[in-house]
């Protein structure tokens, strides 16, 4: 075969041995693959590997002169491989066919006890051709709507961990096991306390299911048959699900002939279809039995599984980072916010720190609510149950609301909606004529909703939170001009904070609903027409509407590249009847009109949190608690730093002095950790001069300058919604903020 390629196998040059000792690499991996010859390919399925060693030791001790590589013997019509001076260079195939055959390289010399400068000069040539793969571009992850394999995968992974854990402890019972949006779960009643390391075992025990690639059997049997089943199998949990369930007949998924749950699917055809690369246990954690309380705890194992290992690794590089960008981590950390158990959970104390952030938004989203023709309310915090009788929200929510408390012989209800609240500022002034609509009113109206405590999470799932909530009570001419305004007010608010990447939807109308055909089709079709005016691509969700009327429903993308749900705009048939909203139309003639709910934010608590971990605490320089700390070295500065602080107040900076006493370098890495936007050390000299250098947060510097034009950069910055780099001109690298909080 060699001889075929010029001779170089016999050649006395120093490059022909070089050339002839790569395609010995080369041969000794892929020579089977592409049977060249019946003689050569029983070779190298039969050779020992220390023959094969003693054929790549001199490609694993040598590199090749400069020069591409032609192989006819693969029949191609490209090169092979450019080389460098040193060490060759491949692209494509070629690379990837050249690190396996390094692999086997490595391997070979081990197994032959190859001398360890033998053995690290291999390893070496691996490294170097590893080196060459092209940076990996974005893994994009899919979702379990948008790929029906990835949600069978998730389904079965469920089913093959409860197998696994009934397998390595028989005493336990297993409940519920869905899939989730990043992956699976289930719940398991068992004697034995699952600990972290008990997950390895779990994982390894699903390896061997799935390596067995047993198949998913669906099978359908009478309600009569299913509970013989699972009464022989003694399992009380299962016997509940099987009451809980309406339709017939019943539906049983079976792994092999070993393990079967009630399931209605679906699942992948069988276990070989599972990537164990791709799979993961995570955790474990309590759950109630149906989410009550007052039920059996159970333990719930979580896990993740995907369509690929890369997708299993990019979902963990994500995961790692969120929890880097933990909002109740960082809240605590740069003293923002806290929830206080002595008060009970999910109430939320903000600290100076965060109240000013959180003053700061709500200045903002006055201003401009303001400008865009809203007037503001403010309305009461509780009201006569009867008014959420009215409203049908206590028929409605009733589970999701506090308990009534008696004043006077009359039962009030703290609210947990704002809206029949600007309704009844609607009917005070008493027939409305159609020349006062539309009506836009505003409220950061804070409500109050019943959470069960597991379901609390920091700022995203509380008890207490203040809605931005927004009414418009409009001609049903007028609607499609008003949500075109309400999505040119969402646009311009979100992105002043960051957020210019959204998902829509747009939710039609339900099964159940109420309102005429007419009156739905005219609103849906608003809906319609203001995102195409809009210009903005959106999904439908047939059927996906409130029982009161179509909505549209915007998801911002972070940082991080997950989708949180803030913005909502409904349109509502069912208030105005319920209470009897009119106006006078033109031809004098009573109608009822349109009302649109909206939220930009949603909640502000929510948003918060969002926000937070969008920037990983490292928020925008209008809204840092602290935009300038000054760090004195010497003692006598102080007293000229204070000085510096009063008139950066009276610019309206966030200014301070660190008074700690600190070592330089302390103060410093002390302001960075804290998200300092911009710090200046103050010395002899800066107080002689009266000059500051600035420096970023990000290690960039700002260069000196004087205190009154430093201060000037800063307030401009400040107004204008931009760093004071950007003032001054100065690219700074902002790929050092993940570094410096390491």
């Amino acid at each position: 075969v060699l001889t075929g390629h010029g001779g170089c196998a016999r050649s006395s040059t120093r490059a022909g041995r070089r050339s002839a000792s790569m395609l010995m690499l080369l041969l000794a991996a892929n020579v089977a693959r592409f049977s060249l010859t019946r003689g050569v390919g029983a070779l190298a399925q039969t050779a020992p590997r220390t023959r094969i060693a003693s054929a790549v030791r001199a490609s694993a001790m040598h590199s090749v002169p400069a020069r591409v590589v032609h192989e006819p013997l693969f029949r191609r019509t490209r090169p092979l491989c450019v080389v460098s001076d040193s060490v060759a260079v491949l692209t494509g195939e070629a690379l990837d066919e050249a690190i396996s055959a390094q692999g086997l390289a490595v391997r070979a010399l081990k197994d032959a006890t190859a001398p360890k400068e033998e053995v690290d000069a291999a390893v070496g040539r691996l490294l170097e051709l590893k080196a060459m793969l092209p940076a990996p571009g974005p893994v994009e992850l899919p979702t379990n709507d948008k790929s029906p394999h990835l949600l069978r995968v998730r389904h079965t992974s469920a089913h093959i961990m409860a197998m696994a854990v009934q397998r390595l402890y028989p005493k336990t019972q297993v409940t519920i096991g869905p899939w989730i949006d990043n992956g699976f779960y289930y719940d398991f009643d068992s004697p034995e306390q699952f600990s972290t390391a008990d997950l390895k075992k779990i994982e390894k025990e699903m390896a061997k299911i799935i390596r067995k690639k047993l198949p998913l059997r669906r099978e359908e049997v009478t309600r009569e048959e299913a509970r013989a089943r699972i009464e022989k199998l003694g399992e009380p949990y299962k016997l509940e699900l099987l009451d809980a369930i309406k339709t017939e007949p019943i539906t049983i998924y079976h792994v092999g002939d070993e393990w079967w749950d009630l399931c209605a699917g679906p699942h992948v055809a069988n276990t070989g279809d599972i990537d164990t690369k791709a799979l993961s246990l995570e955790s474990v954690a309590g759950a109630y039995w149906r989410g009550d309380e007052k039920r059996a705890m159970l333990q719930r194992i979580y896990g993740t599984a995907w369509e690929s290992k890369e997708q299993l690794v990019e979902y963990q590089r994500r995961t790692a980072e969120a929890k880097r960008r933990d909002h109740r981590v960082l809240g605590k950390k740069l003293n923002l916010f806290s929830i206080q158990q002595e008060a009970g959970g999910g109430l939320v104390f903000w600290h100076p720190k965060g109240a000013g952030i959180r003053r700061r938004i709500e200045d903002y989203w006055k201003d401009v609510h303001v400008e865009a023709g809203y007037e503001l309310l403010y309305t009461p915090h509780v009201a006569n149950l009867d008014l959420w009788k009215t409203s049908g929200h206590f028929d409605f929510y009733k589970d999701g609301m506090f308990d009534q408390m008696s004043v006077e012989d009359e039962q009030y209800q703290i609210k947990p909606m704002n809206c029949p609240f600007h309704v009844l500022v609607y009917k005070d002034q008493g027939l409305r004529s159609y020349r006062e609509l539309p009506l836009r009113w505003a409220e950061l109206g804070t409500v109050y909703r019943y959470e069960r405590s597991g379901t609390l999470h920091g700022l995203m799932r509380v008890r207490g939170f203040t809605q931005d909530d927004a009414h418009i009570f409009c001609l049903p001419e007028q609607l499609s001009d008003e949500i075109l305004g309400v999505l040119d007010l969402t646009e311009m608010v979100l992105s002043k904070f960051g957020f210019d990447k959204y998902v829509i939807n747009l939710s039609t109308r339900p099964e159940k609903s109420v309102g005429s055909d007419e009156i739905w089709d005219k609103a849906t079709r608003s809906l319609v027409e203001a995102l195409e005016r809009k210009g903005w691509a959106y999904e439908v969700d047939e059927g996906g509407g409130a029982f009161y009327g179509p909505k549209i429903d915007i998801k911002i993308n972070d940082a991080i590249g997950r989708t949180w749900q803030c913005s909502t705009i409904q349109c509502d048939f069912n208030l105005p009847e319920r209470f009897e909203m009119e106006y006078v139309d033109k031809e004098g003639q009573r109608q009822v009109p349109i009302m649109v709910h909206r939220a930009i934010f949603g909640s502000i608590e929510r948003f918060f949190g969002i926000l937070t971990e969008n920037t990983a605490g490292d928020f925008p320089y209008w809204l840092a608690p602290v935009q300038l700390r000054l760090l004195p070295v010497v003692g006598e500065a102080e007293a000229f730093c204070a000085k510096v602080v009063a008139d950066a107040k009276r610019l309206g900076l966030r200014a301070e002095v660190d008074k700690s006493g600190e070592r330089l370098g302390k103060l410093i890495r002390n302001s960075e950790m804290q998200r300092i936007p911009v710090m200046a050390v103050v010395g002899k000299s800066e107080m002689e001069s009266g000059k500051l250098s600035l420096r970023t947060r990000y290690g960039g510097s700002l260069g000196e300058l004087s205190i009154e034009e430093a201060l000037a950069v800063m307030a401009k910055a400040n107004a204008q919604n931009v760093e004071p780099n950007d003032i001054l001109g100065i690219e700074v690298d902002m790929t050092q903020r993940a570094e410096s909080e390491e």
